[in-house]
Order: C-alpha cells, then sequence, then structure tokens
C-alpha cells in the first residue's frame, strides 16, 4: 500500500538504499531485493520521484579516469556578510568547473567548497586565478584530500 504524501516507511528506505546502491537495476530485480512484486515496487518508486524524494538518477563517475588527481575541501570566508556579495560569489563558483560542490554553511566562514582538480597546480591556477581575484573573498583555507576510506556518494 502507497503510504500518505510525505510518510515513508521500511519499504521505501529499503528502496532508496538499494537505489542509491545502483540507480540501474531493473524494476525487477529491485521488487524481489525488498519483497515486492514488480507491479508494487514501480509504483512506489514513481511515487517516491513524483514527491521529490527520488530527484533524479546519475551516472557514478571515476575521478581517476576523469583525469583528476587531486580533490581539496576549501573554506571561504568573505569580508561582507551581504545579499549581493553572496549571490556574486556564488555565480562565481556555479562558473567554475573546478568546484564541484559549493554550500553556504554556519560558522566562522561562509562557505565550503570541493574541487577537484588535475593536480597542484592546476589547483594553485584555481586558487590564484578565481578564487584570489573574487573581491569579497577574504580568507581561503585548503584541505588536500590524500584518501577517502569512505565515501557514499553518488
Amino acid at each position: 500500500m502507497l503510504q500518505q504524501s510525505g510518510e515513508m516507511d521500511a519499504i521505501d528506505s529499503n528502496i532508496l538504499r538499494e537505489l542509491s546502491r545502483d540507480g540501474r537495476m531493473s524494476n525487477t530485480v529491485l521488487a524481489d531485493r525488498v519483497g515486492l512484486s514488480p507491479s508494487a515496487c514501480l509504483r512506489r518508486v514513481q511515487d517516491l520521484q513524483r514527491r521529490g524524494v527520488i530527484r533524479g538518477f546519475r551516472a557514478v563517475l571515476d575521478p581517476a579516469a576523469m583525469g583528476v588527481g587531486l580533490l581539496a575541501y576549501v573554506t571561504v570566508g568573505l569580508s561582507a556578510h551581504t545579499k549581493p556579495a553572496q549571490e556574486a560569489f556564488e555565480r562565481a563558483m556555479a562558473r567554475a568547473p573546478e568546484v564541484r560542490e559549493c554550500h553556504n554553511i554556519t560558522g566562522a566562514v561562509e562557505y565550503l567548497l570541493r574541487v577537484e582538480v588535475t593536480d597542484m597546480a592546476h589547483y594553485k591556477r584555481f586558487h590564484t586565478d578565481v578564487l584570489g581575484t573574487l573581491p569579497h573573498v577574504n580568507a581561503i583555507t585548503s584541505y588536500v584530500v590524500i584518501g577517502s576510506p569512505k565515501d557514499d556518494r553518488a
């Protein structure tokens, strides 16, 4: 039975867990794994999509195969805490292909970026030519990833 809008049960959670592991599995395989008939499973998946719980499906890329040799998390502080300063920064990050994620956060700085580049020279160019040229950036701290023992991002 489908849940009322906004409600999720254990079966929905199992569907989401399985799809997050392999979004390309067939409905028949998914139904078998979560203990539903294929038609009931398909209705549940479609309902999760309609409600926006499942926003889409995407390929999981191998960074090394894509030429990414360096991953860094970068915190950025702004000197002006205004809406126009934040919007300008966010537009600049949207245009920067090296920035894979940009999060407006709470705490001592305004932004956390996930940056993927080919190597340290490429990162230096991004740091100098992109971040270093933005008018309200006043603090940049870089954290270079040396290993990822757990990464569940799809």
